[in-house]
């Protein structure tokens, strides 16, 4: 349940850090938030939490921090780190998290516009990239550091240890005991709580400033959708500078007062996830398939009685486990069946999966392939898509218990006006949607049209029964020669519904057909190579192998088999395909850090590629700079198969 005292509204809880304040004088004893450190979980309750929030806001305004200044946060999901943005928003400032996984160069742009003069990292790797921009940055005046280690012999005085600043601010506090509380109470709802910046797929990101009352009216709405309650778990991985981590992980954490855990790193998530057996979980649809990958691939090393047990009883939670889960008629003998495998299989593979506690799971960012979403629902997890932006706090759509529609995101959340343009565009309104765009009002003007909708740049329509289904971005929609509608991201989802797919960049839009580039997934294919004894030395070799080629082309033509039964996309099928050389990588800019695809830079970058694909070559060379992790540079090289792939006749039937 949310924050409810006699006293206290949620009208007068109309920011985080007053928010923050009541859970303390509320549930001050209950967990907050969980740290896993050097393999053990360390704990902070509500109350620790508010003192070290106060003690970091005082620090911060010791160092001149001051209402309406931006707060730089770069690192991984860290408590720490999420307390700063309570005690910059304390001071009536705005934290700006960064994705922690960005090249110094990368960061150099927000540091800029944001005009960020304190920022607090997570450790030494961070300190590092700033220190590398610091001279393009002139207005970077200090640099917090969370984690010590590595930092004994750094002697420059814009350098402060977080234990130091929550020190001093804890001092300050002492002695100024009205100077915060003041600060709390100038706070109002409508000031921006957090600015968050956009992927810029197609130009420069923007940042996006959304106010506390957005986030909070959002996750109220999305915490009474789900009955959310303070005793619910959340497993905090995904980026801070992602809208959804602060949604879930931080909004909705301070409306409801339920437990945020923080992994030990990105590579121990699912022994942690284990551990602690969240309630409420989110993961983009690759995790969910990397998930099941790994399932199929212990499955198939397993021995024979385990895997016909297996693929029994999944038989059986594929015939009617959804339907148990969405309370529909199931007959006696199917009920006890599954029963037997919730005991036997479902239920030890959930608690592999970390999943034995979780209520409600929710993906988005892409579409999710309705076989891996079946299966998930199958054996008894509650998984369910939503749709949203960061211009409107995550999410639009949510999807209600027992109303699952596998290709659709699901009914306008609560609150939330949603209208589809004559062109097809998506349009929203409601009170989760972005204040500005950061001193960019031409741009906040293009967004929100004169009733008051955002334009989300989606193309989609909703069905007879009012949910919204997607098919691409408004832009990115396109017509072939023969006039036929191309959608790209439609085309490429259903080619990364396969695991061996990892990547797709569909081409047509002015063309006679449709061409595509493919990423093979490596875990996946690197797996189905060695069990056939098929030798490789790493990504390129294995990509070029006519037994990989072939597989591929497998999945190309299943996806044109189902095309063929879409009236609108029928005539979209993919004719010709490669597999790329490399991994597509946001390092080398053909991907956002949130993994989408950097469409018009890929279609300069291969340019000789794509005219291979649409002169009829049967091969290309081509030889491609990569950017290493380290910052050194290299060159892959290799000439690539072009493969030619079966078209269907259209069926007459079902339209997409």
């Amino acid at each position: 349940m949310a924050v409810s005292q006699s006293d206290e509204t949620s009208d007068s809880l109309n920011t985080f850090p007053r928010l923050l304040l009541a859970h303390a004088r509320v549930r001050g004893g209950r967990p907050a938030v969980r740290e896993k450190d050097m393999g053990i979980w360390q704990s902070w309750t509500w109350a620790e939490a508010a003192r070290e929030v106060r003690g970091m806001a005082c620090g911060l305004a010791e160092l001149g921090f001051k209402r309406g200044d931006r707060l730089g946060i770069i690192g991984d999901n860290r408590p720490r780190l999420y307390w700063a943005m309570c005690a910059a928003q304390m001071l009536g400032g705005i934290p700006v998290p960064m994705y922690q996984d960005a090249v110094a160069q990368e960061m150099t742009f927000v540091l800029q516009d944001a005009g960020i003069h304190i920022a607090i990292v997570e450790d030494q790797e961070q300190v590092d990239k700033l220190l590398e921009v610091r001279d393009q940055c002139p207005g970077l005046l200090h640099i917090i550091y969370d984690d010590p280690r590595g930092m004994r012999h750094y002697s420059q005085q814009f350098l402060h240890g977080l234990d130091e600043v929550i020190a001093a601010g804890t001092i300050h506090d002492r002695n100024h005991a009205d100077f915060l509380d003041a600060e709390i109470g100038q706070g109002r709802p409508d000031d921006t709580a957090i600015m968050l910046y956009t992927s810029g797929t197609t130009g420069k990101p923007k940042g996006v400033c959304q106010t506390h009352g957005a986030l909070i009216a959002a996750a109220r709405g999305g915490c009474g959708f789900d009955k959310l309650g303070d005793t619910d778990e959340v497993l905090s991985y995904l980026p801070m500078a992602w809208v959804g981590d602060n949604l879930f992980s931080y909004a909705q954490a301070l409306v409801a007062g339920f437990t945020v855990n923080c992994p030990e790193s990105g590579d121990t998530v699912m022994t942690d996830m284990r551990e602690i057996g969240p309630t409420f979980y989110f993961a983009p649809p690759r995790v969910f398939e990397n998930m099941l990958t790994q399932v199929m691939i212990r499955m198939e090393d397993a021995g024979a009685i385990k895997r016909r047990m297996f693929h029994a009883f999944m038989a059986v939670a594929k015939r009617c486990g959804a339907d148990i889960l969405d309370g529909k008629p199931v007959s006696a003998s199917d009920r006890l069946l599954y029963a037997l495998g919730n005991l036997l299989v479902f239920g030890p593979l959930k608690n592999v999966l970390g999943m034995s506690r979780i209520r409600v799971a929710y993906t988005a960012g892409a579409a999710i392939g309705p076989d891996l979403f079946r299966f998930y629902r199958s054996i008894g997890i509650n998984l369910k898509q939503l749709y949203g932006q960061t211009e409107t706090c995550a999410y639009v759509c949510l999807q209600p218990d027992r109303q699952i529609k596998f290709d659709s995101v699901g009914l306008p959340a609560p609150g939330v006006e949603i209208k589809i343009a004559a062109n097809g565009e998506i349009l929203v309104k409601g009170p989760m949607l972005l204040k500005e765009y950061y001193q960019r009002p031409d741009a906040t003007a293009e967004s929100i049209n004169a009733d008051g909708y955002f334009m989300t740049g989606d193309a989609g329509f909703l069905d007879e029964d009012g949910h919204l289904k997607i098919i691409d971005r408004a832009k990115d929609v396109g017509k072939l020669n023969n006039g036929a509608m191309f959608a790209p991201n439609y085309i490429e989802n259903k080619l990364k519904f396969f695991s061996y797919i990892k990547e797709a960049v569909a081409f047509g839009h002015g063309r006679d057909e449709v061409c595509a580039f493919i990423n093979i997934d490596m875990g996946a294919v690197g797996n189905w190579a060695e069990r056939r004894g098929i030798p490789y030395a790493g990504y390129t070799d294995l990509a070029g192998k006519a037994e990989v080629l072939q597989l591929i082309q497998e999945c190309v033509e299943q996806v044109n088999a189902d095309l063929a039964h879409d009236a609108m996309v029928a005539d979209t099928q993919v004719h010709r395909f490669l597999v790329l050389h490399k991994e597509l990588d946001p390092d080398d800019d053909e991907l956002t850090r949130t993994r989408k695809v950097r469409r018009n830079f890929i279609s300069e970058k291969y340019a000789v590629l794509i005219d291979a694909l649409y002169t009829g070559k049967p091969s290309q060379f081509i030889e491609t700079e990569v950017k290493f992790e380290d910052g050194r540079k290299g060159k892959v090289a290799a000439d690539l198969v072009i493969r030619d792939v079966k078209i269907f006749p259209k069926v007459a039937g079902r339209a997409a």
